[in-house]
């Protein structure tokens, strides 16, 4: 997909300052640390800027913060979402907090959407990494 120039300029300048949420969370992602899979911060899709993205799984991480409880901004993320997966992307929203609170509960998450999303797509997956288990809902 082609990226217009004033989206990539953009996201170039949003790399750096991130938020805590966002810093914390990189720290886990940049140089393969998750699995050996490399992710992108400030990733520019089509008129989108993901937070993190990692190509190969065709994954999408959102971190999300108070101002993402508006109607407006709800509104603003469906749109963004579904731009998203019709490209062939899945988004995974996390919360701040839940980075806070939680970081090694967000990172596997994270890895699992990710080895799906490797798997889904017929790639080999790195050695030490293993598709989730498919949840049925009753």
């Amino acid at each position: 997909m082609r990226v217009h120039r004033k989206t990539r300029s953009r996201a170039k300048a949003m790399r750096w300052p991130m938020t805590r949420a966002e810093t914390i969370l990189w720290t886990r992602l940049q140089r393969a640390r998750l699995m050996g899979l490399h992710f992108r911060k400030q990733h520019p899709v089509g008129p989108y800027i993901a937070d993190f993205a990692c190509v190969k799984a065709r994954l999408v991480v959102e971190v999300d913060g108070e101002t993402h409880w508006r109607e407006a901004e709800r509104m603003r993320d469906a749109r963004r979402t579904a731009f998203l997966e019709a490209e062939g992307w899945t988004i995974l929203r996390v919360w701040n907090a839940d980075v806070y609170s939680n970081e090694e509960g967000v990172v596997e998450t994270i890895g699992r959407y990710a080895a799906n999303g490797i798997a889904g797509r017929g790639l080999p997956l790195p050695a030490d990494v293993r598709p989730a288990p498919s949840v049925s809902r009753a």
